[in-house]
Order: C-alpha cells, then sequence, then structure tokens
C-alpha cells in the first residue's frame, strides 16, 4: 500500500525542483530544504524507532475448552532513553477470533506498558499462538520500522462439554456384578489377592497391616468388573458425514457479556463436531460416576483407548476428540468387529453415528450377539444436509436396540440428560 504522506513531500520536492528551475524564487528553494529535511529526520527517527523495545507474552494455561475466555497478556517495555510516540502490536495468532491488532501511544522512557487480551474459544484442536509484529515510526508516518517476536507455543482446545444431569444405562444393566479373572491397573470393588510392592506402584494401594506384619511393602491387587466398562465409539467415516454452511455471526460479543449475560455457544452444523461434543459430554460423565470408560474411532486414523476409570482417562479421551475429522475410511461395523472382542461381557457400547444405512443396525446385532449392551445415538443427518435416516430408528427398536436421535440445533445437554434406556 503506498504511503499518501511520502507521496505528498514527494510531491513538495517536485514542485520546489520545478518551481525554483523556472523562476528561480528562493520561495521554491525554502521548499525543497524543507521536504528534504522533513524526509531526512523522518527517515533516521525511524531508523531507530525500536531501539531498545521488548515484548513479553504471557499466559496462564496452554489448556482451554471450548467455550472458555483464552487470556493473554503482552507487556511492552521501552528501556530507551526517549519517549515513543506511538508503538502498533499486530498479534497473527491462529486462534479463531482473537484480538489482532493494539496501538499503545506516548511510551515514556523506561516505561511499561502491559494490556490483556481475551478470546472466546468456538473450535476444537490445537492452534498456533503465532507471531507478535510490533511496528513503529516517525511523527508524519512517513516511514515504519517493523519487529516480529516468533513463538512456538500451542493452545490446546478440548471439545465443548455439556453437562448431563443423568443418562440411564441399558435395562438389567448395573454397575456391580461378577468380577472377572483379569488384573485391573485402577482400584475396583473387586481385591483379588496381595503382592510384594515394586518401584511405581500408587502408595494408596499399600496395605500397611500386611506390611507391618511381614516386614516388608505389600500392595493390593484387583480383578476388573466387566459390568462398569462404557465403551463410546464415534463414527467419523467420512461418507456418513453431513454440515450445513455455518451462520455468520453478528453482533458484538464483548457487548453481550457486558450488557446481558454469557453468550451463547452454537456448535458448526456438522454430525462429526456433534459427535465429538456429544461423546466428549459422556466420557465426562461417566468417570465422574467412577465409570471404565473406553473410547474408539477412527477419524482419521483409527483410534483405541482402553477402557480406565481415572481423572486421567478422560484427558485422554478429550485429547484425542480435540484433533477428530470426519475424514476416516472405517465404518461403524469394522470399528465394533475389531473392538468387540475385547470388552468384556456385559460392557456397554455407546454408538455415535450419523450413518443412515444398515451398518448401523449390523454393528448393534454384532455386539447383542456378544453379550453386549448397544445404544445407539443418532444424529439426523437429514438435519444437517445428509441423507434422510428412513427407517433405521424402527428396524433398531424392533431389536430392543434403545436409540436416542439428535437434530441439528439440538439442546445437547437437555437430550442427553433426558434419554431413558
Amino acid at each position: 500500500m503506498k504511503n499518501p504522506a511520502r507521496i505528498f513531500f514527494l510531491i513538495l520536492l517536485v514542485i520546489g525542483i520545478a518551481g525554483m528551475a523556472a523562476t528561480g524564487s528562493a520561495l521554491y528553494v525554502r521548499l525543497i530544504y524543507m521536504s528534504l529535511i522533513v524526509l531526512a529526520l523522518s527517515f533516521v527517527w525511524a531508523r531507530f524507532a525500536l531501539d531498545g523495545i521488548r515484548l513479553e507474552r504471557r499466559t496462564r494455561s496452554l489448556r482451554a475448552s471450548v467455550g472458555d475466555i483464552f487470556e493473554e497478556i503482552f507487556e511492552i517495555k521501552n528501556d530507551a532513553r526517549h519517549t515513543r510516540l506511538y508503538v502498533e502490536v499486530v498479534n497473527k495468532s491462529a486462534i479463531p477470533q482473537a484480538p489482532g491488532l493494539r496501538i499503545l501511544t506516548w511510551v515514556l522512557s523506561k516505561q511499561s506498558r502491559t494490556y490483556l487480551t481475551r478470546t472466546w474459544l468456538t473450535r476444537r484442536g490445537a492452534f498456533s499462538l503465532g507471531a507478535t509484529t510490533i511496528a513503529s515510526g516517525d511523527p508524519f508516518g512517513l516511514f515504519a520500522v517493523k519487529q516480529t517476536f516468533p513463538t512456538a507455543d500451542r493452545l490446546l482446545v478440548l471439545p465443548l462439554i455439556v453437562p448431563i444431569e443423568g443418562f440411564e444405562s441399558p435395562p438389567g444393566l448395573l454397575p456391580g456384578g461378577k468380577a472377572i479373572r483379569r488384573k485391573a491397573h485402577e482400584v475396583t470393588p473387586h481385591a483379588s489377592g496381595l503382592r510384594e510392592y515394586v518401584p511405581g506402584d500408587p502408595l494408596k494401594r499399600i496395605h500397611w497391616p500386611s506390611a507391618a506384619r511381614r516386614d516388608r511393602l505389600m500392595v493390593k491387587e484387583f480383578e476388573q468388573d466387566p459390568q462398569a466398562e462404557i465403551w463410546i465409539f464415534l463414527d467419523a467415516q467420512r461418507v456418513a458425514q453431513a454440515e450445513l454452511p455455518a451462520a455468520r455471526e453478528e453482533g458484538n460479543i464483548w457487548q453481550e457479556w457486558i450488557i446481558s449475560r454469557r453468550p451463547e455457544l452454537r456448535l458448526p452444523p456438522s454430525t462429526i463436531e456433534y459427535g465429538v461434543s456429544i461423546a466428549a459430554s459422556l466420557a465426562h460423565y461417566f468417570i465422574a460416576q467412577r465409570r471404565a470408560v473406553g473410547f474408539v474411532t477412527s477419524g482419521p486414523v483409527y483410534t483405541v483407548i482402553p477402557a480406565e476409570r481415572s481423572q486421567r482417562q478422560e484427558g485422554k479421551v478429550l485429547e484425542t476428540l480435540a484433533f477428530v475429522s470426519g475424514d476416516g475410511e472405517l465404518p461403524l461395523t469394522s470399528l465394533v468387529d475389531l473392538q468387540a472382542p475385547q470388552m468384556p461381557f456385559g460392557s456397554s457400547a455407546l454408538l455415535i453415528t450419523p450413518s443412515t444405512d444398515d451398518n448401523t443396525l449390523l454393528a448393534a446385532e454384532l455386539l447383542q450377539r456378544r453379550n453386549l449392551h448397544p445404544i445407539v445415538i443418532l444424529l439426523v443427518a437429514e438435519t444437517f444436509g445428509g441423507q434422510p435416516e428412513g427407517a433405521l430408528a424402527d428396524k433398531l427398536a424392533a431389536r430392543s436396540i434403545p436409540v436416542l436421535r439428535v437434530t441439528n440445533g439440538a439442546d445437547l445437554s437437555k437430550a442427553l440428560s433426558g434419554f431413558n434406556a
């Protein structure tokens, strides 16, 4: 973009030279000197405009969730002995809706100026914080200098989790049951015996009375409870997904925050985004209920997270969901066929899918034949711009397979909390 101020002084210089050559008047000579002096002084001023300027960029955490407010602190320090008329700070962050420009004026010598930026996180994934560019120049705006401060930090945005008041389990499924002879890495209601302590064992599993009697540390061993496992299958096959164009957000988000209340977060009208949010919410809910949760998907890489009941397990599931895309190749039937043999009898399988063909029915029947309990969470693809579901829901109901239909724009919290298997 051309600099209007610089063009103006260049025009004055040309006029002065032309006038002096034509008339020899002293007025044109002064005009030439004035233009040259202003251009020279402005160039020298701009040359040293950023000397002694330092930038510090801080954030409380590089991990957040959709719907959170991400805060960054920018601190500009002027270590030079002279005042800066202005400093322009450009944030080149890849985070959607991140504030991009801030102008600080009259930055005094040895002064530090700090400001806070807030970004409402509306998309999951990993985003580079991006480089920060500082620019300044002369008072006339003839010349400008820039300095870039790169950063390698990335912000991980986890999926949206909606609150669930209660999600019914399939009929006859209880959180107890007969233990199977398979060692568990976490504490379960079924203790199987004692063994000698080895480095790395959690201290909470030490059985102190036995340790005192045997004069050496002994830890408790536990066996898994087959009916306590919940497996979440997320169908990320490319051909099954549907998506409508996202509506453009109008208005000032921060004005909504100040004047009324927290703005309502709307998921993109995409089956994969709804499926990811549902999977994250169910994983959070069941882990909070002390249930062992496993996760399977293929979006785009085939991924299996073995069932566990710890808070660390929730972190693993959410981090995986942050990167799931609707570009998978494996259909839901293949996911179930690969993982069902590894699932204990009596486990629940939550199938989250927008598929409108009989693959969903085949997957549910396969689980039933293995004495597993499927629940189908059917994303109604037609409301997302996809194909009609046909009689799939009726076919599932005819086989006593619970079905929860979720449409575009539905309140996920109410839909999941009100489900009764």
